[in-house]
């Protein structure tokens, strides 16, 4: 399972990333990136990510070289992040609410 969405946040426009990032559904979270203009400043959480393959670790690189800064509130996604020196904006304040 894999959900991604954008929100305008207070920090930006934010690319909320949910479950499972890899094949098919990596794929889907480039489109949804390709579909319009990308948003300058864009943030990645990808804080509630629980897997990514090799596919997926390319799209987080390919955001990464398009400018966007990455958000990692757990261990394994923080360690993603160190491990494929993505940019890291910081970890995700949990109590604002989203639109």
């Amino acid at each position: 399972m894999f959900r991604a969405q954008i929100n305008q946040m207070p920090d930006g426009p934010t690319l909320k990333m949910e479950g499972c990032l890899v094949a098919e559904w990596a794929k889907e979270a480039k489109s949804l990136m390709t579909s319009g203009p990308v948003p300058k400043g864009i943030i990645v959480d990808i804080t509630d990510v629980s897997h990514i393959d090799s596919v997926g670790e390319q799209v987080l690189a390919w955001l990464a070289s398009i400018g966007a800064s990455f958000m990692a509130g757990g261990v394994y996604a923080a360690s993603v992040c160190e491990r494929l020196h993505l940019p890291f904006h910081g970890k995700p304040n949990r109590s604002r609410k989203q639109p």
